[in-house]
């Protein structure tokens, strides 16, 4: 079966690695970059929205300027490589897509760019306006600028948070595994696994760090990272197999993961941040008022972490420590603290004024 078949995915994100784009030696895989090209004419001719978020910046430039490493010697180097190897990647794009009839588009985001509420939905406005005009946006992060305090730091997470900001419908995620296994492919006996209902535990213990190739940086854990957070969205997301060629029309074995409930685009935006400034950890009482649609009130907090001030990202943390919701904080840390565990009365005293309605308000709370 083909994966997110037009009729039933009217905006798809496709997410490339580096090992499918760059060859051992750091050239372009020219004639598999071909047939991804006819794949997305031959979606986009049927009605299909496509925008691609593509590795290989950093593995072209690399070999363009001789450095040590792929490039990732140092961050000096992945900065002057990228910026190298993005013009090159991109005009590999725009040929072979214009070879098929097709006009591309470059966007290259940082992660403050969709962290940020205004600048995230500047991004999404430029990804509907040019995805409606049938142009196929060619997407990475701006490794040349980034530090690794604004990084996303692998493009799994990066084409789920474009696709929750283009309101996509599907991810596919080209790798160089053919989808999730219960534990290493490699080790003989491993089980793959068709379809993912419910992130948990046990899923994410399944997942490996590495990545086989040692060329790109998201391993199995960013791609279950991703898939929370395009599930979040309500996206379905795939990940399948690069090392075929046509691999959008080809069928082949797949892990699929099955979205929740559509959220809200800002609650889906809160699911989606990867800066999070601090913890509350909570009751099992709490757990269940939260799962019911309650507020997290202060009677229910039993502890914080990290350095917040009001308004900032909090992971909210069951007994267990699993993150169970995420939120923007009523309290700065350390009035959050000060009233752990009080009720309402209590928190005026300890605070010295009238306490707010809640700890993390449920309009600016999305379960996880």
């Amino acid at each position: 079966m083909m994966l997110f078949p037009p009729a039933s995915c009217p905006r798809l994100i496709v997410k490339i690695g580096s090992a499918l784009l760059v060859d051992p030696d750091g050239a372009v895989r020219r004639d598999w970059v071909a047939g991804i090209a006819a794949d997305i004419a031959a979606r986009t001719r049927a009605g299909q929205q496509v925008a691609v978020v593509s590795s290989g910046a950093i593995a072209l430039g690399a070999r363009r300027l001789g450095l040590a490493k792929g490039g990732r010697a140092s961050l000096e180097d992945a900065q002057a490589a990228a910026a190298t190897g993005q013009i090159a990647l991109s005009q590999v794009w725009a040929e072979l897509l214009g070879a098929e009839g097709l006009t591309a588009a470059q966007m290259l985001v940082t992660l403050d760019d969709l962290e940020h509420r205004r600048r995230y939905l500047n991004a999404a406005a430029t990804l509907d306006r040019l995805l409606s005009l049938r142009v196929v946006p060619i997407i990475n992060e701006n490794d040349s600028v980034a530090t690794a305090e604004i990084r996303f730091g692998d493009n799994d997470r990066l084409a789920a948070r474009v696709a929750q900001a283009a309101g996509a419908d599907g991810v596919v995620l080209l790798s160089d595994v053919d989808g999730l296994y219960d534990r290493n492919p490699a080790i003989p006996g491993a089980r793959h696994i068709a379809r993912v209902e419910r992130i948990d535990a046990r899923i994410e213990a399944m997942a490996d760090a590495g990545s086989a190739s040692g060329m790109g940086s998201g391993g199995m854990v960013s791609k279950i990272a991703a898939a929370r957070i395009a599930n979040a969205a309500g996206a379905h997301l795939a990940i399948a197999s690069g090392r075929i060629d046509r691999p959008l029309s080809a069928e082949a074995r797949h892990t699929l993961f099955l979205p929740k409930r559509g959220a809200s685009a800002r609650k889906a935006w809160l699911a989606g941040r990867l800066i999070v400034k601090g913890r509350l950890a909570i009751d099992a009482g709490a757990v269940r008022a939260l799962q019911g649609g309650a507020s997290l009130l202060a009677a229910g907090v039993i502890a914080t972490s990290g350095d917040f001030a009001r308004g900032d990202i909090v992971d909210i943390a069951g007994p267990d420590g699993r993150i169970v919701a995420r939120g923007l904080s009523e309290y700065p840390v350390a009035d959050a603290a000060a009233i752990l565990g009080l009720g309402r009365d209590a928190q005026e005293a300890a605070l010295g004024h009238a306490p707010r309605s809640a700890v993390v308000h449920r309009d600016h709370m999305v379960l996880l």
